[in-house]
């Protein structure tokens, strides 16, 4: 929970846009508030498993030419893995911060992980992917990302 919230909070200093989706809700409870509190809009609520099925969000991506995402988040093996693959198969360049998703079991994550890397996700962590975006050292931008994740 906390390398999702720092890693929200530093894709704010640099205004990309966040999209969250919610599994299930009503059934399986809301986003936590830690990570919850940080985030400016409403989540997409949805049934599939892949985000690539959840209302508008495809549709989104598509309309604001996003070609790179940061996906993050919870079950690496179910929701995380089936949007990571439906974005590699729809020519998405997907980072992965490994430090910023989880599973229940080890081996689901493990195994989830080396899946989506053969198939072209690129494996990272928030603080390598915070700063590949970043690009530059010495602005006002470098010191809140380098005072969020420290």
């Amino acid at each position: 929970i906390e390398n999702v919230v720092k890693l929200v909070k530093g894709i704010k200093v640099l205004n990309i846009p966040i999209f969250y989706t919610e599994q299930y809700p009503k059934g399986l409870g809301s986003t936590v508030a830690e990570i919850k509190s940080e985030l400016n809009n409403e989540s997409i609520h949805k049934l599939t498993f892949s985000c690539c099925g959840a209302g508008d969000l495809f549709p989104q991506l598509k309309k604001l030419k996003i070609k790179n995402v940061i996906v993050c988040g919870v079950e690496s093996h179910v929701c995380v893995q089936q949007t990571v693959l439906d974005l590699l198969a729809n020519k998405f360049k997907v980072y992965l911060p490994i430090n910023a998703i989880s599973s229940r079991k080890k081996i689901d994550y493990k195994t989830s992980i080396q899946r989506m890397e053969k198939h072209g996700a690129e494996i990272t962590t928030i603080e390598s992917v915070l700063f590949e975006l970043l690009e530059i050292c010495g602005t006002n931008d470098f010191k809140a990302i380098s005072s969020i994740i420290k």
